[in-house]
């Protein structure tokens, strides 16, 4: 799971992504922090800051009473079932989260080095999520929040040497988490494509994406060892 990414800066969305934008800060964003997202409105994108972390539908509160619950990542197996995004995923209400980087951990060393995911080509991530309202019951102010949706990537040559590994499973059984970021060709079904075109989409992105910046400096450190 992503607990912490990088807002892509205003300008840079607009003409990547052709979308209205409001103003805002391009600043890096954690759990129940205030984030971008792009949302489909009469056929353009449109940029909308809201709440990093999914409010329950009838939520007394925009924020759990414990920092232990966090919406801001939403499991593919199971975001039709959970109370807190099965109505945005039954809508839909899907959304693209426009990214420069977002953070993982490897811990290959046997200490922690955090990898900040980029493109290789420079672009921002589209990161696959969902939004949703929430009606302040004492104040009546009208709350967007959003999530990202992750997906299980054991296996996969880059992500699967990320999160720490638990060393009672098998390599294969370790659920590993990944977030799922799209491009351009698919933004249109991911937006408005039914529910099997979209849960098509949910698979980890192929290593040649990313930037390995960040895994040769790790795989430095591990031929030194």
């Amino acid at each position: 799971m992503c607990n912490l990414y990088h807002m892509a800066p205003r300008l840079h969305v607009e003409a990547f992504f052709r979308a209205f934008v409001p103003e805002y800060s391009p600043l890096p964003v954690g759990p129940f922090g205030t984030g971008l997202f792009l949302r489909s409105n009469g056929g353009e994108l449109q940029g909308i800051v809201g709440q990093w972390g999914m409010i329950q539908p009838g939520a007394k509160a925009r924020r759990p009473d414990s920092r232990a619950i966090l919406t801001n990542n939403a499991r593919a197996e199971t975001v039709a079932t959970r109370p807190t995004y099965r109505a945005a995923w039954a809508a839909p209400r899907r959304c693209l989260i426009p990214a420069s980087w977002y953070q993982e951990p490897n811990w290959e060393t046997g200490k922690n080095i955090w990898w900040r995911l980029t493109r290789a080509d420079g672009d921002p991530w589209a990161i696959a999520g969902l939004w949703n309202e929430w009606t302040d019951p004492t104040t009546g102010e009208v709350i967007p929040s959003f999530t990202m949706i992750t997906v299980n990537c054991d296996g996969h040559p880059l992500l699967g040497r990320l999160h720490r590994p638990d060393p009672k499973l098998p390599d294969d059984a370790q659920d590993k988490r990944s977030l799922v970021p799209l491009e351009r060709g698919q933004w249109e079904e991911w937006l408005h494509g039914d529910e099997t075109q979209a849960r098509a989409l949910l698979v980890p992105p192929p290593a040649e994406r990313f930037d390995l910046a960040d895994a040769q400096r790790t795989d430095a450190l591990l031929r030194a060892k």
